[in-house]
């Protein structure tokens, strides 16, 4: 059958239009494949991996998180520049933006002699001029402040007034210091003129720390010139190893001696004062070949006197041993150094079994409350007088008993020896000191942390080459009158507590202090004269009458009394200049002016703990009302104000 040219041509075309499609889809799976290909490549090549890449037909489509609004336009201009722009669907997303953080705000204010410097970064919203007044109100007028600080616009943090108190009250304390401040943290560095001053500055800071900020301190001292130059290490019988003093004239120098004495035996915490003053620099290995000796002999002390070495061995060592270890010690130290040896006799006992009549003995020996007792044997008559006159002298006149007989046959030096022993007994609290011609003994508790070195070093000095000396001191916290300092908030409470025990009073419309109030301003002076008056705070005397009288006149007659009272401490001797007095007339009534037992307990007296900042403000505060009272009424002796005085509140 013939096909008819319709039928031919029909099939003609569904055939062509078959391949067209055939080829057209071939064609197009082609270009999705290169184009993908090709956008994933320079997309991976640009560090946009996060992208994620898909194509429809000659449509590309990117999609995925970009980091950020920048990353996201440089992954669209790498895809542009494989495939035609027109052709890319953007489907990217972008990671929303993180809220900034604040800045950590910080001060650092340094303090010399030449002024202050203050750098750092504060709140926006802090006045400067106003900080710049604190600081000045802290230290004082005529300090010259450079003000560095740089300001940034976020809240203030929690905390930062009262770190920022505290810092400023650091400053006042130290002026060679580096104070740096933050919300929860004041970092104090500073130098200090001796090691008694640093002890008192950390006791002092760390007391005054208010709760949630961490106190850093690091306040160094000048390293001390010792003179002599001492170190003192022994081995007792019981085999326990330590020192007396020691001294080093450097890092490394101390780490030596201490690495030695601790393969002598030497157990627990011990330390090398770091000074000036070495009289060579092989100390440190002089010191260790002394040290090694005493353990090779299973005891005795050395001690070093700048380059004078005493060695002395517990009674009992065995001769040959002591000459053995004596002999290398004096081969190998270097040339600078003389050694004095001395290896003591054993106690010789008779038939009965009782030791020999020991060795003539001078005793001093000092009580808890301070009675120093002298007993035993002295030269004469005249060196009788000198060691009670330098007992006096040292220990108080009233606090000496003397009971020491005359011994011309003493050996010579023994007037040095027991005052050398007095000496020693003045850094004790309590305790005794034992001295024979050939030894002396010093035991007892003491308060200074330094005093075993302090007596070694004197002892060394005085007593000189071969001197035996045992001394058994203990450091006793509750004595250092550093470390048993009161608080501020003690110091207030014992007024408190003396003032109410017996209350100050005063005549109607009288200013004097008189009858029992007499003796209760002693009592507050002996407080404010003891431990109280090496505590620093800041003290208000508070002046109260009743509601009876012109409110105008009770303030005044209040004001009065409370500098009454602070004229009546000065005139005891006690430091005021931390302390102030005002008057609030009737404004504080503590019960009901309605009755006399109200009116009675309203008429008072008041001693109150106040910040630095509180004083200064009182102070401007009372200076211009006393000049406002004086222009007001010149004269104080008119019959008017008596009247006044009268109707006053009591």
């Amino acid at each position: 059958m013939r096909l008819s040219p319709k039928a031919v041509t029909l099939a003609a075309l569904v055939i062509a239009a078959v391949l067209c499609y055939v080829s057209a889809t071939a064609a197009a799976g082609l270009i999705e494949r290169g184009s993908h290909s090709a956008v994933r490549t320079a997309l991976i090549e640009g560090g946009h991996d996060w992208a994620t890449v898909e194509t429809d037909g000659l449509q590309v489509l990117l999609s995925g998180t970009a980091p950020s609004e920048a990353a996201r336009f440089r992954a669209l201009s790498a895809t542009g520049a494989v495939v035609d722009a027109s052709r890319v669907i953007d489907q990217i997303e972008v990671e929303p933006a993180k809220p900034i953080t604040a800045p950590k705000f910080s001060i650092e204010i340094l303090r010399n002699d030449d002024g202050i410097s203050m750098i750092g970064l504060i709140p926006a919203e802090i006045d400067r001029d106003d900080f710049a007044g604190r600081i000045t109100k802290a230290v004082g007028q005529g300090v010259g402040i450079t003000d560095l600080l740089e300001t940034a616009d976020y809240p203030v943090p929690d905390g930062w007034d009262r770190a920022v108190e505290f810092g400023l009250y650091a400053l006042n304390a130290l002026p060679r210091s580096k104070v740096s401040i933050a919300a929860d943290r004041v970092a104090v560095t500073a130098i200090s003129s001796s090691g008694a001053e640093k002890r008192k500055l950390e006791t002092m800071l760390a007391r005054q720390a208010p709760d949630g900020v961490q106190l850093v301190v690091d306040i160094t001292a000048p390293r001390p010139v010792i003179t002599p130059f001492t170190l003192r290490f022994l081995i007792d019988e019981n085999g326990t190893a330590r020192f007396d003093a020691c001294s080093a004239d450097t890092e490394q120098s101390r780490r030596r001696i201490l690495s030695a004495a601790r393969a002598a035996g030497l157990e627990g915490q011990a330390d090398c004062v770091l000074g000036l003053g070495v009289p060579t620099p092989d100390w440190a290995g002089a010191a260790e070949q002394a040290i090694a000796a005493v353990g090779a002999l299973g005891g005795g002390a050395v001690t070093f006197s700048d380059a004078d070495i005493s060695l002395v061995a517990l009674a009992g060592t065995s001769q040959s041993d002591f000459d053995r270890v004596v002999g290398e010690l004096e081969s190998n130290l270097p040339e600078v150094f003389s050694l004095a040896s001395k290896l003591p006799e054993q106690v010789k006992v008779d038939g009965t079994g009782e030791a020999d009549q020991g060795p003539p003995e001078f005793v001093a020996t000092r009580s808890p409350e301070g009675r120093v007792a002298l007993r035993g044997r002295v030269t004469n008559e005249q060196v009788r007088e000198a060691v009670k006159s330098f007992a006096q002298a040292s220990f108080g006149s009233e606090a000496v008993y003397l009971a020491t007989r005359l011994d011309p046959d003493l050996p010579d030096g023994w007037p040095i020896r027991v005052l050398a022993g007095l000496t020693a007994l003045g850094q004790l609290n309590n305790g005794t000191v034992v001295v024979q011609p050939a030894y002396i003994e010093v035991r007892g508790q003491t308060g200074n942390p330094d005093a075993k070195a302090e007596i070694a070093r004197h002892l060394a000095e005085k007593l000189g080459e071969g001197a035996h000396y045992e001394i058994a001191v203990t450091y006793q916290a509750q004595l250092d009158p550093l470390a048993d300092l009161p608080t501020p908030e003690q110091c207030v409470a014992k007024v408190v507590a003396v003032n109410e025990a017996t209350k100050i009073t005063f005549e109607p419309g009288s200013t004097e202090i008189t009858g029992p109030a007499i003796g209760v301003m002693d009592k507050i002076a002996e407080v404010l004269k003891g431990k109280c008056s090496e505590v620093d705070f800041a003290m208000e005397i508070g002046g109260h009458t009743d509601s009876q009288g012109r409110e105008q006149m009770n303030q005044k007659l209040s004001q009065q009394r409370a500098d009454a009272v602070l004229n009546a401490l000065m005139n005891r001797r006690v430091l005021t200049s931390n302390i102030t007095a005002t008057g609030y007339g009737e404004e504080l009534p503590i019960a009901d002016n309605e009755t006399e037992e109200g009116r009675e307990a309203n008429r008072r007296i008041d001693f109150t703990l106040v910040s630095a900042d509180a004083v200064r403000e009182a102070e401007e505060a009372g200076a211009a009302a006393s000049d406002e009272a004086e222009g007001e009424n010149p004269s104080n002796d008119g019959v008017e104000e008596e009247g006044e005085a009268e109707t006053a509140g009591e």
